[in-house]
């Protein structure tokens, strides 16, 4: 089933002096199926960064089209943008954006209280969420007070707190050490087993070989795509490795 329809997105700005218009993204067109999970990559510049806070209704496209389950984001009144955002995507970031004076399982229910949900309700998802991530422990700590693995895993379960039909992570295993990084991704793999749709921005090759199909984006449009398919983790990473060599080597689409 379609999840997401992204068309011709393209998006330009306008520098601050001088008046000169840069193009970020030139014309971005695919599709995300529920339960995929697809890691977009790009050199710095490419558009993936502004792609992504589009996806996230965070910034609005100059033209073009995001829909989300027949939804077009373009057409959400701003005051009404937070509650979608909450109600339909989660978020995962680089630098964990967990807040220092909030307990650890506070920050994993903001999204519930400003969202109204009963401290039943909380309870109720509360205890499966962190259970499943292996965080049940730490709940009554700080951010400050446990590892970079762990506030990332955190960031996972606000993430999934909300039930989201699709979640955005932006370079998520950028802070972490090469045993969280892999960490964190097995349980990417392992929620987008359960059904969880991922979109991951990612420059990392070890990240994008977790998984099931990845987009590359240059000059601000879909340059390429690949697939995993059957093939193992390891040769899907030879395969990304192959596909980066190309793109940087001015190399045509395949």
């Amino acid at each position: 089933m379609e999840l997401l329809k992204v068309i011709g997105i393209k998006k330009t700005y306008t520098t601050r002096f001088g008046g000169n218009q840069v193009q970020a993204l030139k014309g971005v067109t695919f599709t995300v199926e529920a339960g995929e999970f697809i890691a977009i990559m790009g050199e710095s510049g490419s558009g993936k960064t502004t792609l992504l806070n589009i996806l996230a209704a965070l910034d609005k496209p100059t033209a073009g089209q995001v829909i989300l389950e027949g939804r077009e984001l373009s057409g959400i009144k701003d005051k009404e943008l937070a509650a979608f955002r909450r109600n339909n995507l989660g978020f995962v970031f680089q630098e964990f954006n967990l807040l220092d004076t909030f307990s650890i399982r506070d920050n994993i229910l903001l999204p519930l209280v400003l969202g109204g949900k009963s401290v039943a309700e909380m309870k109720k998802r509360l205890i499966p969420v962190v259970q499943s991530l292996g965080i049940e422990g730490i709940l009554d700590k700080f951010p400050y007070e446990v590892s970079g693995g762990e506030k990332q895993r955190t960031a996972v379960a606000r993430a999934l707190i909300t039930n989201p039909k699709l979640i955005l992570a932006d370079e998520p295993t950028g802070a972490l050490d090469s045993h969280s990084s892999d960490e964190l991704l097995r349980t990417f793999a392992r929620i987008n087993e359960s059904g969880q749709t991922i979109l991951m921005v990612t420059h990392s090759v070890n990240a994008a070989s977790s998984a099931r199909r990845v987009l590359f984006i240059r000059d601000g449009v879909i340059f390429h795509q690949i697939y995993r398919g059957d093939a193992t983790r390891e040769q899907f990473y030879q395969k990304i490795s192959d596909t980066l060599t190309m793109l940087r080597t001015g190399g045509e689409r395949k």
